[in-house]
């Protein structure tokens, strides 16, 4: 054994769901459930552990008007890590975050290439914007780029209609996931409305974000294909703000997305109830600030997602899903340690005591 740093977390460290230790060792940057032998330095951390926190759906390298630089890039990791995510699913940015993978100090990102839309069709400086001829091929482009994720803009507002509508037609969708999946990469898309789900899903599509159009009758065919959500409620919130803005120029839309908003809550809860599997994502990055983390979490719970669920949704589930490690012996350690039960009280989630990353303490 070396004379390096060990670190002993003693108290409870949530594994799993099922699964409370009373004590974990950090060695070399590993997780280890075994006490060293002759080690000489140790420090000792006390309070309730998690795996590092995950934010599903979180754009670094993305402002409000499209890419940001590097420095700006690197305030948003911090950010996230300081609220204890350590694992991230970049669900789309314009910018290149890949010198992120070199520094020790900051989240683990899994990136999804940058966004495709519909031509005029999305948020201007965000995505690639093409029409459906060329939706294969900028699928397999993105899917060669990401990290095993390619995202869509599955519906947005159309100017002619005055109101959120479908922006691909369904051979397109089909055409192009099949591309993704034959890359070996994973699908998700963008997705408010009600009318562009269905197609999304039955293309093959394998999660959809925002998810408010989700109605009684999608659910079974959610549930059939296995198709997640990441729900992203505090995005969802600035929905009547929105609707406030675009009322005039477009009254359809904004009584549209005021129905959205009023029962994104049962929607949520109606998923989750029904067997969909539910994530925790933010939104953050373009409008929102980063660190919102325990925000949704705690907004899970509001929509009526058990505690533990939600925990779960952020954490031991999260990670499985995305095919990353939490506490497993060996693994890296990235964990968070509150000074209390976060299955209590998921509030607890906003007040992390220690972040230890790839076995440092960072925070």
């Amino acid at each position: 054994m070396s004379d390096d740093l060990v670190l002993h977390m003693k108290g409870r460290v949530l594994v799993g769901p099922e699964d409370v230790r009373d004590e974990v060792w950090v060695v070399d940057g590993r997780i280890s459930y075994d006490r060293p032998a002759g080690t000489r330095d140790v420090r000792t951390v006390e309070g309730w552990a998690l795996p590092g926190l995950v934010d599903a759906h979180c754009h670094v390298g993305l402002g409000a008007h499209g890419p940001v630089d590097d420095a700006t890039a690197e305030k948003q990791a911090l950010t996230d890590r300081e609220a204890g995510t350590l694992l991230i699913r970049d669900a789309g940015s314009p910018s290149d975050t890949r010198w992120t993978d070199d520094r020790e100090d900051l989240p683990r990102i899994i990136r999804a290439g940058r966004h495709i839309a519909r031509t005029r069709r999305y948020i201007r400086g965000y995505a690639h914007e093409i029409e459906p001829d060329d939706l294969v091929a900028y699928v397999a482009r993105e899917a060669r780029r990401g990290d095993g994720w390619v995202k869509l803009v599955g519906d947005w507002i159309d100017r002619d209609l005055g109101d959120l509508s479908a922006c691909w037609p369904a051979d397109a969708s089909r055409a192009a996931i099949a591309e993704a999946h034959r890359l070996g990469a994973r699908v998700t898309a963008h997705c408010f409305a009600e009318d562009s789900l269905r197609d999304l899903v039955e293309a093959g599509i394998d999660c959809v974000e925002h998810a408010t159009g989700l109605t009684e009758e999608l659910i079974p065919l959610f549930v059939e294909r296995g198709v997640a959500i990441v729900p992203t409620l505090v995005n969802i919130a600035t929905f009547p703000k929105l609707a406030d803005g675009g009322r005039a120029r477009y009254p359809r839309w904004s009584a549209h997305i005021r129905r959205l908003h009023e029962r994104r809550y049962d929607t949520v809860r109606a998923a989750f109830d029904a067997g969909i599997p539910v994530f925790v994502g933010t939104d953050a990055g373009g409008t929102l600030p980063h660190g919102l983390v325990a925000a949704e979490v705690a907004e899970l719970v509001t929509a009526g997602i058990p505690a533990q669920e939600a925990l779960s949704a952020t954490t031991w589930g999260a990670r499985e899903w995305l095919g990353r490690p939490g506490l497993d012996e060996g693994a890296p350690a990235d964990l968070v340690v509150y000074e209390s039960d976060p299955r209590a009280d998921v509030r607890v989630l906003a007040a992390p005591r220690r972040v230890v990353l790839d076995g440092k303490v960072v925070s």
